[in-house]
């Protein structure tokens, strides 16, 4: 299932309350595999880690989320990805995670 900006901002939102950390420390990106990206290059863990990650309608619609996240101080960085970069995926920096 696909969902628009206001879905994905809603559910990540929904979620970062549940497990409350201050921004700087929640990472916010794209990926065209958010499992890839998470488990294997940002090795957060499947089991037991603090993630969430949602498919956007469109690659647009993916960095469209992505820089209100940037935007209201969390960590990332903008410009990655290409065209198939739908996933939002969003993770709380622990040790052992990387950036």
């Amino acid at each position: 299932m696909s969902y628009t900006a206001n879905q994905i901002i809603t559910d990540i939102n929904n979620y970062m309350r549940e497990h409350p950390h201050p921004n700087k420390d929640w990472y916010v990106g794209i990926a065209s595999s958010a499992r890839d990206r998470l488990f294997n290059d940002h090795n957060v863990a499947e089991q037991g880690g603090t993630w969430i990650f949602r498919k956007a309608v469109s690659a647009d619609v993916a960095r469209e989320v992505e820089k209100a996240y940037l935007d209201a101080g969390y960590d990332g960085g903008p410009g990655g990805g290409d065209d198939s970069s739908m996933y939002v995926y969003a993770y709380v920096q622990f040790q052992g995670t990387v950036r």
